[in-house]
């Protein structure tokens, strides 16, 4: 099983980065966290890395019922969406959901993995329309 669902787009990495924002907005996701890393590494490393920005989708209803099912699961929320520029365009990856399920072993997951990566799925699918 891999570990990530992903799209390539030929757009602009900015382009991209507001519409995978707005993709996951569309499916009730909101974005808590937003890490440059492009920007980071070069702050703290003087490292140069293509564009790169890691967003920190919630959907709270998706999180509270994870919670329920698996108090520690807060160690792999909030969902991570990476935003990053490629040579041929934009790369857009999200963790899948279903690890929890796996990484955990409890199937009382199932649920909310399903949803989390069913909408994650359509966000991903909206960037290539």
């Amino acid at each position: 099983m891999g570990y990530a669902l992903s799209t390539t787009v030929h757009r602009p990495f900015a382009e991209a980065l507001d519409a995978t924002r707005s993709a996951l907005s569309d499916q009730g996701f909101g974005v808590l966290t937003e890490i440059d890393l492009s920007a980071t590494l070069k702050e703290k490393l003087d490292a140069d890395i293509a564009p790169q920005v890691i967003l920190g989708a919630c959907r709270p209803p998706l999180a509270h019922a994870a919670l329920e099912a698996e108090p520690s699961i807060g160690l792999l929320l909030p969902c991570n969406v990476v935003v990053r520029e490629v040579e041929d365009g934009t790369l857009i990856e999200a963790m899948d959901p279903e690890v929890m399920v796996t990484l955990t072993g409890n199937e009382n997951l199932s649920a909310v993995a399903a949803d989390a990566r069913g909408r994650l799925t359509a966000a991903l699918a909206a960037l290539t329309t």
